[in-house]
């Protein structure tokens, strides 16, 4: 019986994608209060390119080598001296930041989420960070009501899809920005799209809108800000439009720093408009009880066909330089997860149709 191959992601260099490459690890082993796991299904976040152009706050001790994969689905095959509650073959998850982009993986027992029988563990994998990013920019940042009106940038992308779906469950009016092929995607999520390459969303609601979420961060949320009513909330929990090869993580944290101070400056007139900047990672260290219950009541979700994430491709390892291409273009409509059995399958169905059609051209002989 062949030993089991650990493949890993990593970042051999910061900067863009040719700085990524595949490895082969050493099998890790499980620790005290830790599991193994078989990884199934790790997403592709637009965090990681922040991440990999050493752009990202939380990363920034990290030297490369190391290894990407901000989220993890996974089967339990080694557990460690100490664990209870866990079982072989039982299916779980975690955020990890970084680390995820394997074969095999350990994982702090005490983080892990149960993943529900039955479910696609891709699908499964859109949820750790994207859907639970929007659950809660909507429940406990934003704390939405129902009938609020709700601008939505970016709602094309992983979580602008996911803050339309559960706004739309929450009861909210919706609008969303795309580009302008996406607007049949928005629409179906029952949104009012906007092709922000040609109209001006500023202009679209008259009076503003109560609640915006950016996660692009285009022109230091001005036109984001400009279009809230007055006491409206802006919820900012990215900045991909800054993410740019040339720019440095110093000068980034300082433009955050500056952005935040004089919105708060704002805050204070007479109504004033209001900016609340979201991390899931503070977000989870503040309250890790919510990033638990939140997760689960996703997966919930998904178990009963509540919601349906969009995964836009399920990738192998070979596809990886070439996925981070297309997550900087930005126009991917849902997201991409990185199946490390992916690769395997393939070969074997292509295995399985040479060997068919060598059975049908002896037949024809």
């Amino acid at each position: 019986m062949m030993e089991p191959r650990n493949q890993v992601v990593q970042v051999r260099s910061f900067g863009g994608p040719d700085g990524l490459e595949v490895i082969d690890a050493p099998m890790p082993a499980a620790g005290p209060g830790e599991v193994r796991v078989h990884v199934l299904a790790s997403g592709l976040e637009y965090t990681d390119v922040t991440i990999r152009r050493h752009l990202y706050a939380q990363t920034m001790r990290l030297r490369p080598p190391f290894v990407l994969g901000y989220d993890v689905v996974g089967e339990i095959d080694q557990l460690g001296e100490g664990v209870t509650g866990f079982r072989l073959g039982e299916r779980v998850a975690d955020m990890t930041v970084v680390g995820s982009n394997a074969t095999y993986r350990t994982l702090r027992a005490n983080d892990l989420v149960r993943v529900p029988p039955g479910i696609d563990p891709a699908e499964a994998a859109t949820l750790i960070l994207s859907w639970t990013t929007a659950y809660q920019l909507l429940h406990r940042t934003a704390q939405v009501q129902t009938g609020q009106r709700v601008l939505v940038q970016g709602a094309a992308g992983a979580v602008g899809q996911a803050l339309l779906t559960l706004g739309r469950m929450a009861g909210l009016e919706l609008w969303g920005t795309a580009r302008g092929e996406h607007a049949g995607i928005v629409r179906e999520l029952g949104a009012t799209p906007i092709d922000y390459q040609h109209e001006d969303f500023t202009r679209v609601l008259p009076g503003g809108y109560d609640v915006v979420f950016d996660g692009v961060g285009e022109d230091d949320y001005r036109r984001s800000f400009a279009a809230l009513k007055p006491g409206g909330l802006l919820c900012a929990y990215g900045y991909s439009a800054n993410v740019q090869a040339e720019r440095r993580l110093g000068s980034l944290l300082t433009w955050l720093v500056r952005v935040y101070a004089w919105r708060q400056v704002l805050s204070w007139l007479p109504g004033g408009k209001r900016l609340r900047l979201y991390s899931i990672n503070l977000m989870r260290a503040r309250h890790p009880a919510w990033f638990r219950e939140d997760l689960e009541r996703l997966f919930d979700m998904l178990a009963t066909g509540a919601i349906r994430p969009h995964v836009a491709e399920r990738i192998s390892f070979d596809e990886i330089t070439e996925a981070h291409r297309r997550l900087e273009a930005g126009s991917l409509a849902g997201k991409l997860v990185l199946c490390p059995d992916v690769g395997s399958l393939r070969d074997e169905e292509t295995a399985a149709t040479a060997r068919e059609a060598s059975v049908r051209i002896k037949r024809a002989q």
